[in-house]
Protein backbone atom coordinates (compact mmCIF):
# COMPACT_ATOMS: atom_id res chain seq x y z
CA UNK A 1 0.00 0.00 0.00
CA UNK A 2 1.33 3.20 -0.99
CA UNK A 3 2.90 5.77 2.11
CA UNK A 4 1.62 8.89 2.63
CA UNK A 5 4.42 10.90 0.61
CA UNK A 6 3.43 8.94 -2.62
CA UNK A 7 -0.05 9.81 -2.46
CA UNK A 8 1.14 13.33 -1.61
CA UNK A 9 2.82 13.14 -5.24
CA UNK A 10 -0.66 12.03 -6.71
CA UNK A 11 -2.82 14.42 -5.29
CA UNK A 12 0.45 16.86 -6.89
CA UNK A 13 0.44 15.07 -10.48
CA UNK A 14 -3.90 15.27 -10.18
CA UNK A 15 -3.46 18.97 -9.45
CA UNK A 16 -1.69 19.89 -12.05
CA UNK A 17 -3.28 18.40 -15.13
CA UNK A 18 -7.02 18.88 -13.65
CA UNK A 19 -7.42 21.63 -11.43
CA UNK A 20 -9.12 24.74 -13.14
CA UNK A 21 -10.03 23.14 -16.15
CA UNK A 22 -13.68 21.82 -17.28
CA UNK A 23 -14.08 18.12 -17.48
CA UNK A 24 -14.73 17.15 -21.19
CA UNK A 25 -15.31 13.73 -20.16
CA UNK A 26 -15.57 11.37 -16.77
CA UNK A 27 -16.48 7.43 -16.74
CA UNK A 28 -16.96 6.20 -13.53
CA UNK A 29 -16.12 2.14 -13.86
CA UNK A 30 -17.76 1.35 -10.66
CA UNK A 31 -21.51 0.09 -10.25
CA UNK A 32 -22.64 2.47 -8.06
CA UNK A 33 -21.59 5.63 -10.17
CA UNK A 34 -21.90 3.80 -13.62
CA UNK A 35 -24.21 6.89 -14.56
CA UNK A 36 -22.43 9.98 -13.27
CA UNK A 37 -21.65 12.25 -15.71
CA UNK A 38 -19.62 15.29 -14.56
CA UNK A 39 -18.55 16.49 -17.82
CA UNK A 40 -18.58 20.12 -18.40
CA UNK A 41 -17.81 20.78 -14.36
CA UNK A 42 -14.73 22.36 -13.08
CA UNK A 43 -12.10 20.64 -11.08
CA UNK A 44 -11.79 22.98 -8.24
CA UNK A 45 -9.10 21.48 -6.25
CA UNK A 46 -7.25 18.02 -5.86
CA UNK A 47 -5.62 17.56 -2.58
CA UNK A 48 -4.75 13.99 -0.42
CA UNK A 49 -5.32 13.58 3.42
CA UNK A 50 -3.31 10.65 4.56
CA UNK A 51 -3.62 7.74 2.07
CA UNK A 52 -6.90 9.25 0.58
CA UNK A 53 -7.54 11.48 -2.45
CA UNK A 54 -10.20 14.18 -2.95
CA UNK A 55 -10.46 15.97 -6.10
CA UNK A 56 -13.29 18.87 -5.94
CA UNK A 57 -15.80 19.41 -8.61
CA UNK A 58 -17.87 22.38 -9.22
CA UNK A 59 -21.70 21.92 -7.77
CA UNK A 60 -20.41 20.92 -4.29
CA UNK A 61 -19.33 17.39 -5.23
CA UNK A 62 -15.72 15.86 -4.80
CA UNK A 63 -14.33 12.30 -6.55
CA UNK A 64 -13.20 10.05 -3.22
CA UNK A 65 -10.34 7.69 -4.33
CA UNK A 66 -8.16 5.21 -2.47
CA UNK A 67 -5.26 3.23 -4.12
CA UNK A 68 -5.50 0.06 -1.32
CA UNK A 69 -2.32 -1.98 -2.31
CA UNK A 70 -2.17 -2.08 -6.17
CA UNK A 71 -3.85 1.00 -7.11
CA UNK A 72 -2.59 4.13 -9.01
CA UNK A 73 -3.72 6.82 -11.32
CA UNK A 74 -1.65 7.58 -14.53
CA UNK A 75 -1.50 11.14 -15.87
CA UNK A 76 -1.32 11.40 -19.78
CA UNK A 77 -2.05 13.99 -22.85
CA UNK A 78 -5.71 13.78 -23.63
CA UNK A 79 -6.39 11.28 -27.00
CA UNK A 80 -3.26 8.47 -25.75
CA UNK A 81 -4.50 5.27 -25.62
CA UNK A 82 -5.69 4.31 -22.00
CA UNK A 83 -4.98 0.40 -20.08
CA UNK A 84 -7.60 -2.30 -21.13
CA UNK A 85 -9.38 -4.62 -19.97
CA UNK A 86 -11.15 -3.95 -16.86
CA UNK A 87 -8.55 -2.57 -14.55
CA UNK A 88 -9.35 1.23 -15.57
CA UNK A 89 -12.06 2.07 -12.23
CA UNK A 90 -12.41 6.03 -13.39
CA UNK A 91 -11.07 8.36 -16.14
CA UNK A 92 -11.16 12.22 -15.62
CA UNK A 93 -10.72 14.20 -18.99
CA UNK A 94 -10.19 17.89 -20.22
CA UNK A 95 -8.98 19.31 -23.39
CA UNK A 96 -5.13 18.67 -22.89
CA UNK A 97 -5.08 15.60 -20.44
CA UNK A 98 -6.37 13.06 -19.16
CA UNK A 99 -5.91 11.04 -15.37
CA UNK A 100 -6.96 7.22 -15.39
CA UNK A 101 -7.84 5.39 -11.96
CA UNK A 102 -6.03 1.73 -12.81
CA UNK A 103 -7.11 -0.90 -9.87
CA UNK A 104 -8.42 1.75 -7.65
CA UNK A 105 -9.03 0.60 -4.36
CA UNK A 106 -12.20 2.86 -3.72
CA UNK A 107 -14.07 5.50 -5.82
CA UNK A 108 -16.62 7.56 -4.41
CA UNK A 109 -18.58 10.58 -5.46
CA UNK A 110 -20.48 12.32 -2.93
CA UNK A 111 -21.02 15.83 -1.64
CA UNK A 112 -18.43 17.75 -0.51
CA UNK A 113 -19.91 18.95 2.57
CA UNK A 114 -20.05 14.72 3.00
CA UNK A 115 -16.47 14.33 2.91
CA UNK A 116 -16.53 13.07 7.07
CA UNK A 117 -18.12 10.07 5.99
CA UNK A 118 -14.79 9.16 3.75
CA UNK A 119 -12.14 10.55 6.10
CA UNK A 120 -13.91 11.57 9.22
CA UNK A 121 -12.30 8.71 11.14
CA UNK A 122 -8.79 9.49 10.51
CA UNK A 123 -6.20 10.93 12.41
CA UNK A 124 -4.21 13.95 11.84
CA UNK A 125 -2.92 13.77 8.43
CA UNK A 126 1.18 13.70 8.64
CA UNK A 127 1.69 15.94 5.64
CA UNK A 128 -1.35 18.34 5.98
CA UNK A 129 -1.25 21.75 6.61
CA UNK A 130 -3.44 21.22 9.86
CA UNK A 131 -1.02 18.74 11.38
CA UNK A 132 -1.60 18.39 15.21
CA UNK A 133 1.48 16.73 16.61
CA UNK A 134 -0.72 16.69 20.10
CA UNK A 135 -3.59 14.76 19.07
CA UNK A 136 -1.77 12.61 17.06
CA UNK A 137 0.39 11.59 20.45
CA UNK A 138 -3.02 11.76 21.89
CA UNK A 139 -4.74 9.67 20.10
CA UNK A 140 -1.58 7.29 20.46
CA UNK A 141 -1.34 6.93 23.74
CA UNK A 142 -5.04 6.02 24.48
CA UNK A 143 -3.54 2.39 22.76
CA UNK A 144 -1.05 1.73 26.27
CA UNK A 145 -1.00 -1.94 25.21
CA UNK A 146 -0.82 -2.36 21.84
CA UNK A 147 2.06 -2.43 19.81
CA UNK A 148 3.41 0.50 18.42
CA UNK A 149 4.02 -1.16 15.32
CA UNK A 150 0.59 -1.90 15.08
CA UNK A 151 -0.49 1.97 16.72
CA UNK A 152 1.45 3.25 13.89
CA UNK A 153 -0.12 1.96 10.98
CA UNK A 154 -3.68 2.29 12.62
CA UNK A 155 -5.04 5.42 10.27
CA UNK A 156 -7.37 6.31 13.35
CA UNK A 157 -4.09 7.78 15.20
CA UNK A 158 -2.44 9.20 12.58
CA UNK A 159 -2.65 9.41 8.96
CA UNK A 160 0.28 8.59 6.47
CA UNK A 161 2.69 6.47 7.90
CA UNK A 162 2.39 2.52 5.89
CA UNK A 163 5.23 -0.12 6.63
CA UNK A 164 8.27 1.49 4.96
CA UNK A 165 8.24 4.41 7.36
CA UNK A 166 6.90 2.37 10.29
CA UNK A 167 10.04 0.36 10.02
CA UNK A 168 12.27 3.09 9.51
CA UNK A 169 11.47 5.97 12.07
CA UNK A 170 11.42 2.85 15.04
CA UNK A 171 15.05 1.99 13.81
CA UNK A 172 16.14 5.25 14.02
CA UNK A 173 14.30 5.31 17.47
CA UNK A 174 16.20 2.89 18.95
CA UNK A 175 12.76 1.10 19.12
CA UNK A 176 11.37 -2.52 18.63
CA UNK A 177 7.81 -2.82 17.03
CA UNK A 178 6.70 -4.88 19.80
CA UNK A 179 7.57 -2.64 22.04
CA UNK A 180 3.73 -1.69 23.86
CA UNK A 181 2.62 2.35 23.99
CA UNK A 182 2.82 2.34 27.02
CA UNK A 183 6.67 1.53 27.64
CA UNK A 184 7.69 4.62 25.01
CA UNK A 185 9.10 7.76 27.20
CA UNK A 186 8.99 9.92 24.12
CA UNK A 187 6.23 9.50 21.66
CA UNK A 188 6.25 12.87 20.50
CA UNK A 189 9.83 12.47 19.41
CA UNK A 190 9.23 9.63 17.95
CA UNK A 191 6.13 11.17 15.92
CA UNK A 192 7.61 14.04 15.36
CA UNK A 193 10.78 12.00 13.37
CA UNK A 194 7.76 9.94 11.18
CA UNK A 195 6.89 13.22 10.12
CA UNK A 196 10.55 14.90 9.42
CA UNK A 197 11.02 11.37 7.22
CA UNK A 198 7.93 11.92 5.26
CA UNK A 199 7.86 15.91 4.77
CA UNK A 200 11.73 14.78 3.29
CA UNK A 201 10.65 12.88 0.74
CA UNK A 202 7.03 14.17 -0.14
CA UNK A 203 8.83 15.53 -3.55
CA UNK A 204 10.94 12.41 -4.26
CA UNK A 205 9.37 9.33 -6.15
CA UNK A 206 12.77 7.37 -7.01
CA UNK A 207 13.72 6.80 -3.44
CA UNK A 208 12.85 6.66 -0.03
CA UNK A 209 15.94 8.32 2.11
CA UNK A 210 16.03 8.06 5.75
CA UNK A 211 19.59 6.98 6.00
CA UNK A 212 23.04 9.69 5.28
CA UNK A 213 23.07 10.33 1.52
CA UNK A 214 26.94 11.01 2.01
CA UNK A 215 26.81 7.14 3.19
CA UNK A 216 25.38 5.81 -0.54
CA UNK A 217 22.33 4.66 1.23
CA UNK A 218 18.61 5.58 1.49
CA UNK A 219 17.26 2.58 3.92
CA UNK A 220 18.18 1.54 7.14
CA UNK A 221 16.27 -1.82 7.53
CA UNK A 222 13.04 -1.81 4.79
CA UNK A 223 14.02 -3.90 2.01
CA UNK A 224 16.94 -5.35 3.69
CA UNK A 225 15.94 -8.42 5.07
CA UNK A 226 18.43 -10.99 5.99
CA UNK A 227 21.36 -8.59 5.39
CA UNK A 228 23.42 -7.35 8.07
CA UNK A 229 22.29 -4.56 10.29
CA UNK A 230 24.29 -1.07 8.64
CA UNK A 231 24.54 -0.26 12.92
CA UNK A 232 25.70 -3.18 14.40
CA UNK A 233 25.86 -6.04 11.35
CA UNK A 234 23.00 -8.66 12.82
CA UNK A 235 20.51 -10.06 10.81
CA UNK A 236 18.00 -7.87 9.96
CA UNK A 237 14.61 -9.69 10.46
CA UNK A 238 11.51 -9.78 8.43
CA UNK A 239 7.97 -10.86 10.07
CA UNK A 240 4.16 -10.01 9.98
CA UNK A 241 2.36 -7.52 12.03
CA UNK A 242 -1.75 -7.53 12.76
CA UNK A 243 -4.46 -9.71 12.97
CA UNK A 244 -5.59 -11.72 9.44
CA UNK A 245 -6.75 -10.62 7.10
CA UNK A 246 -4.90 -7.26 7.99
CA UNK A 247 -1.57 -8.32 8.97
CA UNK A 248 1.55 -6.53 7.10
CA UNK A 249 5.34 -6.98 6.56
CA UNK A 250 7.62 -5.01 9.86
CA UNK A 251 11.33 -5.31 9.38
CA UNK A 252 13.95 -4.55 11.90
CA UNK A 253 16.73 -5.43 14.13
CA UNK A 254 17.02 -7.09 17.72
CA UNK A 255 20.09 -5.75 18.32
CA UNK A 256 19.49 -2.18 18.06
CA UNK A 257 15.99 -1.87 18.47
CA UNK A 258 14.77 -3.20 22.39
CA UNK A 259 11.57 -4.25 23.60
Amino acid sequence: MPEGDAVYRTARRLREALDGRALTRSDFRVPRHATADLTGRTVLETTSYGKHLLTRVEGGLTIHTHLRMDGRWVVMPEGRRMPGGDLVRLVLANAEWQAVGVRLGMVDLLRTEREDTVIGHLGPDLLGPGWDQAEAVRRLREHQDTTIGEALLDQRNLAGIGTIYRAETLFLRGVSPWRPVGGIDDLDGLVSLARRLLEANKHHASTVTTGDRRRGYETWVYGRAGRPCRRCGSRIRRGEMGSRPQERLILWCDHCQRD
